[in-house]
C-alpha cells in the first residue's frame, strides 16, 4: 500500500527556511507549527461505516494536537487468503482504505498554515490466517501496532471487523486487556432511527426475513391467514434482532443461491452419515462386552468463521457417537464414544462438506485433518496429546508463569482425580 507524505519539499523547504537562501530569524515561526519532534502513531481500524469519515476528522485533529507521526489506517480481514472469493473481499477492503487516506489527507491540507509532518499509512491485515473472535482481532492488531511503534487505538464507535456483524463480546473489552491505549472517538452516532431504517432494508434483513418466514409457514399453515400474520410478525422481530449477528457477510448473487443449492446437497448426505453412525453406535450397544473408548479429541478445522464453523460443529453433534464440546478459535473440541467415530472425525468428511456448502467443490478437495496433522486424541492410552490445562479464554500457558492457575489442595486434586476417571 503506498503512504501518503506528510508534506511536499516546498513545504519542507519552507519549513527549514522560508524562502530558498533566506536564514531562519530567531523567533520567526510558522503559523500552524507541529510539534518539533512527533512521535509515535495511532491506529484506526476501518470498516465502511456510517462514522467513519467524522473517526477519520477526529484521528487527525488528534494527530495534530498529540503530536501522532503517523496515522494508521488498518483493515482487520474477516477471511483468509486463498478463500474463494478473497480477491474479491480484498479489492473491496482496498477500496474502503483508499477512500479513508483520501479523506485524511484532505483533512491533513486542509490545516491553515503549515501541512502537519504526518503521515498516512494504509494496511490490510490478519488475511493469512482465519480470525475467529475479537481476542484473534486484538492479537494482530497489537501485533501490527508494535511492529509499527504505534501505542494508542481510535475506534469507530460503529466499528466491527466482521463485516459490520455484531460481536457477542465487543472489541472494547478484548483490547482493554492488550498494552495498548484505546480511546472511542467521540462523534455523532445514527439514532436509533436512523439505525432501524438501515437494517430494515439491508440484504441482510431480507435474507433473514425470507428464511425465517418460509421456516415458520413450514412448521404451521401456510394456506391459514393467521399464520400469515404472526409469521410476518415473528420473521420481522428475528430479523430486526438476529441480523447482524447470524449473517457475517451481505447476500449475493450468484454466491448466497449457490451456497443454498449445495446446502440441499448436503441435506441427505448428513442423512446418510447420521444412519450409519446409530448403525455403528447400535451394534456397540448391542454387543454384551460393550467396546467403547469414550476420549476427548481436538481438531484443527478450515471451513473459516461464524456460519460455516457452526455448521460443522452441530453437524458433528447430530452424528449419534460424536459430540461437540466447544469451539475455540479454530479448534474443535469433539467427544466420540467409539474409535470408529472417532477415526471418521479425524477423516474430515464432515469437514470436507461443510467447505463445499460455503465455498464450492475446489475447496473440499483440501487435505483432511489426519493428513494435515491437524488432530489430536487428549485421553486414553492412545493420547497423542494432553488435555489443555487452561480452562478460560484467554488464560495464560501455566509453562510460562503467567497467569498460571495455583496449585491445588488436596481436596480439590483428589475431586479432579475422580472427574477425571
Amino acid at each position: 500500500m503506498a503512504d501518503t507524505d506528510a508534506g511536499s519539499d516546498t513545504a519542507d523547504s519552507e519549513a527549514a527556511g522560508g524562502e530558498a537562501g533566506d536564514p531562519v530569524e530567531a523567533g520567526d515561526e510558522p503559523e500552524h507549527e507541529s510539534p518539533s519532534a512527533p512521535a509515535g502513531g495511532i491506529v484506526i481500524p476501518v470498516e465502511p461505516t456510517p462514522t467513519l469519515r467524522a473517526t477519520i476528522a477526529h484521528a487527525v485533529e488528534a494527530a495534530i494536537d498529540e503530536g501522532f507521526s503517523t496515522i494508521h489506517l488498518v483493515e482487520i480481514a474477516s477471511w483468509r487468503n486463498g478463500d474463494p472469493g478473497a480477491d474479491d473481499r480484498a479489492a473491496a477492503a482496498e477500496r474502503v482504505l483508499e477512500r479513508a487516506e483520501a479523506w485524511a489527507t484532505s483533512d491533513l491540507d486542509d490545516v491553515d498554515g503549515e501541512r502537519p509532518l504526518v503521515t498516512v499509512v494504509t494496511e490490510l491485515i490478519g488475511a493469512d490466517e482465519y480470525l475467529f473472535g475479537p481476542d484473534d482481532y486484538v492479537r494482530v492488531l497489537a501485533a501490527y501496532a508494535e511492529a509499527n511503534d504505534a501505542d494508542r487505538v481510535l475506534l469507530d464507535p460503529e466499528y466491527t471487523p466482521v463485516s459490520n456483524t455484531t460481536l457477542l463480546q465487543p472489541l472494547e473489552f478484548a483490547l482493554s486487556n492488550s498494552s495498548l491505549t484505546v480511546e472511542t472517538a467521540p462523534v455523532t452516532r445514527p439514532t436509533r432511527g436512523e439505525r432501524l431504517r438501515t437494517e430494515a432494508t439491508g440484504k441482510r434483513f431480507a435474507a433473514m426475513f425470507g428464511f425465517s418466514l418460509a421456516f415458520y409457514l413450514i412448521l404451521g399453515d401456510p394456506l391459514y391467514w393467521f399464520d400469515w400474520v404472526t409469521g410476518i410478525a415473528t420473521a420481522a422481530i428475528v430479523s430486526v434482532t438476529l441480523s447482524r449477528v447470524s449473517i457475517d457477510v451481505e447476500p449475493g448473487i450468484p454466491r448466497t443461491p449457490m451456497r443454498l443449492l449445495r446446502g440441499v446437497i448436503y441435506v441427505p448426505v448428513l442423512l446418510f452419515e447420521i444412519v450409519k453412525a446409530n448403525i455403528e453406535v447400535a451394534r456397540v450397544i448391542l454387543d454384551p462386552r460393550l467396546p467403547i473408548e469414550p476420549t476427548m479429541n481436538r481438531m484443527r478445522v478450515i471451513v473459516g468463521s461464524g456460519l460455516p464453523l457452526m455448521t460443522l460443529a452441530n453437524s458433528i453433534t447430530l452424528t449419534p457417537g460424536t459430540l461437540t464440546v466447544r469451539a475455540r478459535d479454530s479448534d474443535l473440541y469433539v467427544h466420540s464414544l467409539i474409535p470408529s467415530a472417532r477415526d471418521g472425525l479425524f477423516d474430515g468428511s464432515l469437514e470436507r462438506w461443510t467447505r463445499f456448502v460455503y465455498y464450492g467443490r475446489a475447496s473440499a478437495r483440501l487435505p483432511t485433518p489426519r493428513e494435515r496433522d491437524d488432530c489430536a486424541i487428549l485421553q486414553g492410552p492412545d493420547a497423542t496429546e494432553e488435555m489443555p490445562i487452561v480452562a478460560a479464554d484467554g488464560g495464560a500457558d501455566p509453562d510460562t508463569g503467567n497467569g498460571s492457575p495455583a496449585e491445588p489442595d488436596d481436596e480439590d486434586r483428589e475431586e479432579t482425580e475422580v472427574t477425571d476417571e
